[in-house]
């Protein structure tokens, strides 16, 4: 009987185990998708600012840590293509963070998996709410 329970016992924490590395990849995606949204607006900020501007000027741009000095008309069609690269970039990152959350709920109800902090919140009535919003912590619950 100890052995079982013993069994169990692993069988749970493996569970938990790969359901928290799916939101450590999740978490992932996020900030990779939150990188490229950023590198995007600047990309397009410079587009619009070198667009202004004279095509034989000279303009500096960083490759691999090292300032090469080009001219606008030079460096503006390969901004662009950059950017065309990140805006691929950026909707398959999405598309893959939505496979992820999919795969998430359903390791989720494959395990039956519940988050203490989601299903609290959404059973307690008002009056209760002020007494246990100090008890969610968001713990993660396997049955």
């Amino acid at each position: 009987m100890a052995s079982e329970q013993a069994k169990e016992a692993k069988l749970n924490e493996k569970i938990i185990g790969e359901f928290q590395q799916l939101r450590n990849e999740q978490r992932n995606l996020v900030n990779n998708l939150n990188t490229l949204e950023m590198d995007l607006k600047e990309h397009k900020t410079v587009i619009e600012t070198l667009k202004t501007v004279d095509p034989e000027r000279k303009c500096f741009r960083l490759i691999g840590g090292v300032l090469a000095e080009r001219t606008v008309k030079e460096v503006l069609p390969q901004l662009i293509e950059n950017k065309d690269f990140i805006e691929k970039t950026i909707t398959r990152v999405n598309e893959d963070l939505t496979a992820k959350g999919q795969q998430i709920n359903k390791f989720k109800e494959e395990h039956n998996i519940k988050i203490r902090g989601e299903q609290m919140s959404n059973e307690t009535p008002k009056s209760e709410e002020g007494e246990k919003k100090s008890e969610n912590r968001n713990v993660l619950v396997s049955n």
